[in-house]
């Protein structure tokens, strides 16, 4: 029973996340590109560090206002922890992507207080050697495609946002000269046409497929291959693209 002196506590104003700023790379190029339905948690960001990207794509479970408040929240912790965790004095990359996944997480689970299942890839590319380690929590397959074909980099750990003390062990793999780094939303991956899927086997083919020439590119023949798949039917949740694409001629990129 609700008595005349019981007041409603004011609910608290929910954030969004600022705008994502697309750094300038001196051996690669980056490019993000989305279909919105206005139903998801999908964000992503990036942090230039002394010569390296750290980046980051993470799909917030949950009505898409409360999705966005925590990706600001996340956001946040992103950016302020990143800048401290990849300072050049003695770095191990492994060992800061490790920490920095680990306050993402706990982070996650402060703003949603409590458990909320959130998938994320985060990683870090190092401008002068090409490497990026990579952490996939839970996340859809990044897509690596080189001369070798493509590769899929799984998931070798739980989403954010479940456990409290779960860690995640950085992973490594090398971008060689014109390879590029594909990474879409769960929601690309399940955009239907009827009762079929676009599905991660397709996205794979069309990747292999694929001639492009930059990372705007590829997002962008990602997006139209999907589009064609499910003849533009509206989408059931938001598409998301990001992708990382070393310069094919790495040494003249950085004498420019």
């Amino acid at each position: 029973m609700k008595l005349p002196f019981h007041h409603a506590a004011p609910e608290r104003a929910l954030r969004k996340p600022l705008p994502s700023v697309m750094p300038d790379l001196q051996t690669a190029n980056l490019a993000a590109l989305y279909r919105a339905a206005r139903v998801g948690g999908d964000f992503f960001d990036f942090e230039l560090l002394h010569g390296r990207l750290v980046f980051l794509l993470i799909d917030i479970a949950g009505k898409r206002d409360e999705a966005l408040d925590i990706a600001a929240a996340v956001q946040e912790t992103f950016h302020t922890t990143a800048a401290e965790l990849f300072r050049p004095s003695a770095l191990n990359e492994a060992d800061a992507l490790t920490d920095l996944t680990v306050k993402l997480n706990r982070r996650v689970m402060e703003a949603a207080d409590g458990v909320r299942c959130a998938p994320a890839f985060i990683g870090s590319y190092d401008e002068d050697l090409g490497t990026v380690f990579y952490i996939n929590a839970g996340h859809m397959p990044a897509l690596l495609k080189d001369e070798q074909g493509v590769q899929l980099l799984e998931a070798n750990g739980l989403p954010l946002g479940l456990f409290s003390h779960a860690t995640h062990d950085a992973q490594m793999t090398v971008l060689q000269p014109g390879a590029a780094l594909l990474m879409v939303s769960k929601g690309l991956i399940e955009s239907r046409a009827g009762r079929r899927e676009f599905g991660l086997d397709r996205l794979r083919e069309s990747l292999r497929q694929f001639k492009f020439a930059n990372a705007n590119e590829l997002c962008s023949g990602v997006l139209t291959a999907v589009q064609e798949f499910t003849k533009n039917t509206p989408g059931q949740n938001d598409i998301t693209t990001l992708a990382l694409m070393r310069h094919a001629n790495v040494a003249a990129a950085v004498a420019r």
